[in-house]
């Protein structure tokens, strides 16, 4: 079940599509942590990959950035262009189960940080603020019914999708 109000609206959610299913042909898509250029890279709303690529963007070489939590955290992380065929093929579908859609690649806060700033050409530190939220201290995304049912998996990497959507915050940072 459910650790807190998020989990609960989005298995709330799942039930109430699952109830028009029984008169309209619903497909149900659970994502995880989709990223990419074109997305909130400030703020609260960003995503972990956009929000790190800003902060890398904006260090100077061999400055430190704050991270929230103990960088440990791990999740998945899929790139918007695979997360679009995931979702096109179980739209083209009559798959009427619940769907994960994300990468099933397990990564922590810390080696994220340390592969952008690879492809930033920086040497970046860290800084942890406990006090700040870092949410469950792990999530992953289980595709076996995507893979099997769909014939479905991610093709981009996380480093190449890290690296498009780094060189994209880049930019906007540099016009």
């Amino acid at each position: 079940m459910p650790d807190s109000e998020y989990g609960w609206e989005k298995l709330f959610s799942e039930r109430l599509y699952k109830s028009y299913d029984q008169f309209y042909q619903v497909r149900i898509a659970r994502y995880h942590n989709i990223f990419g250029p074109e997305g909130t890279y400030k703020g609260e709303r960003a995503k972990a990959p956009a929000q790190l690529s800003h902060k890398v963007a904006e260090a100077k070489d061999g400055e430190v950035i704050e991270v929230w939590g103990d960088g440990k955290q791990t999740r998945s992380f899929c790139y918007i262009d695979d997360c679009i065929e995931g979702t096109a093929k179980l739209m083209d579908s009559e798959i009427t189960e619940v769907l994960n859609i994300g990468s099933d690649r397990l990564i922590s806060i810390n080696n994220m940080i340390d592969i952008i700033a690879g492809i930033a050409g920086k040497k970046i530190g860290k800084a942890y603020d406990t006090t700040k939220p870092q949410g469950v201290r792990g999530r992953n995304s289980d595709n076996t019914l995507c893979k099997n049912i769909l014939n479905w998996e991610p093709k981009i990497s996380l480093e190449e999708g890290l690296s498009k959507t780094y060189q994209w915050i880049s930019n906007q940072l540099n016009s």
